[in-house]
């Protein structure tokens, strides 16, 4: 295992060790959980094309490439929180 030093807020060291503590994990344990969890751009391109992949061959809806791309506009908006915010 690797030591490694980052430097960030101390704002964001404060949120992360909170948000560990809360999960009963250690401040290593629970970076290490939210990185494992977050996939890269190829493993997401990956799990959509089996996704695709399975809606075209089970439930019989041809989901045509203006489709694909409505949908990766859509979630581009949500993770630039244009749409999808609480009101």
């Amino acid at each position: 295992m690797a030591d490694t030093t980052i430097k960030i807020s101390d704002e964001a060291r404060d949120r992360i060790r909170q948000l560990a503590e809360e999960r009963g994990l250690s401040t290593r344990a629970y970076v290490e959980r939210v990185v494992a969890a977050t996939p890269t751009e190829s493993e997401r391109a990956e799990r959509t094309a089996r996704a695709v992949a399975y809606v075209r061959a089970n439930f019989g809806v041809d989901l045509t490439d203006d489709d694909l791309r409505a949908a990766e506009q859509w979630r581009q908006d949500i993770l630039a929180h244009r749409v999808g915010g609480r009101r």
